[in-house]
């Protein structure tokens, strides 16, 4: 899953800020807030950096790998009481720390939960990932395949899922030794400039079909148009060096001329990757 940010929200007062929400919520009624979420979380959730004000660049870092910690051993999001208790942060300064990753793309916010923190998601979005010891949701087909490079106790996973279009079930043994066997092909409906205006349904979207007539026959049947197609060994190498260093103190994502480098590298070319 793309990571690198083309287009970040800044705050100059509460009223741009206002503008701002507004804005959004014409432009993406879905992400909208219902009664069930507050005006703050929301703005949390979208609008992060607000809230990230005066925020020590250390601490969020503190807070980013506790996040990534957790969930790369245990596939859980750690609470914000575990948060605090493992970072001396108070909740306040937790929700802070949060609102800057969220606002730097290094996780996703939802009613002011974790629901992604690439590669990994605390919510189901078509794919399952089996090591030894833990079991994660995978946020995409991408983010799937990029778990057993990352976590350095699961050198080989499975990964489960279903073709969206007939429902037969697939699995794959990956590894760090090369691509698994498959005739399959995977199909990313989002160009990667467009993946963060609504990020989860951008995964949502990066998905393995049974071959070509099937991503055809799902097109037809959802109205969509055509995004990229590519085979297992493909998707294999975007996924192999993509997330590199994410575990780590002072991982830097990428920004777009890098990512472009990176995705020319592993033999992706052409509008749908910004090049």
């Amino acid at each position: 899953m793309t990571e690198f940010c083309w287009v970040a929200f800044t705050h100059d007062d509460s009223n741009d800020l206002r503008t701002r929400i507004d804005q959004h919520e014409q432009k993406y009624p879905a992400q909208t807030p219902s009664g069930l979420i507050s005006r703050r979380t929301y703005e949390i959730d979208y609008l992060g950096e607000r809230y990230a004000e005066g925020v020590d660049e250390k601490r969020v870092e503190d807070v980013r790998l506790v996040i990534y910690g957790e969930l790369s051993r245990s596939g859980l999001a750690p609470s914000t009481a575990k948060l605090a208790a493992e970072t001396g942060l108070d909740p306040t300064e937790v929700e802070s720390a949060l609102a800057r990753l969220a606002a730097n793309r290094d996780i996703v916010l939802r009613r002011g939960q974790i629901v992604m923190a690439h590669p990994f998601a605390t919510i189901p979005l078509g794919f399952s990932v089996m090591g030894r010891k833990t079991l994660w949701w995978g946020g995409c087909a991408w983010d799937s395949f990029a778990i057993a490079h990352l976590v350095p106790d699961e050198p080989e996973v499975l990964v489960a899922t279903q073709c969206p279009q007939c429902g037969t079930a697939h699995a794959w043994q990956v590894s760090r030794e090369g691509p698994p066997a498959g005739s399959q092909v995977a199909h990313f409906l989002v160009p990667t400039k467009q993946i963060w205006e609504d990020v989860v349904h951008s995964c949502h979207n990066q998905r393995i079909f049974c071959d070509s007539g099937c991503v055809n026959e799902w097109l037809r049947s959802t109205g969509n148009e055509s995004g990229y197609e590519m085979d297992l060994s493909t998707l294999w190498r975007l996924a192999r060096g993509w997330y590199a260093g994410r575990l780590d103190r002072g991982y830097v994502r990428r920004e777009p001329l890098l990512a472009a480098e990176y995705f020319a590298s592993v033999g992706l070319r052409g509008p749908f990757w910004g090049l």
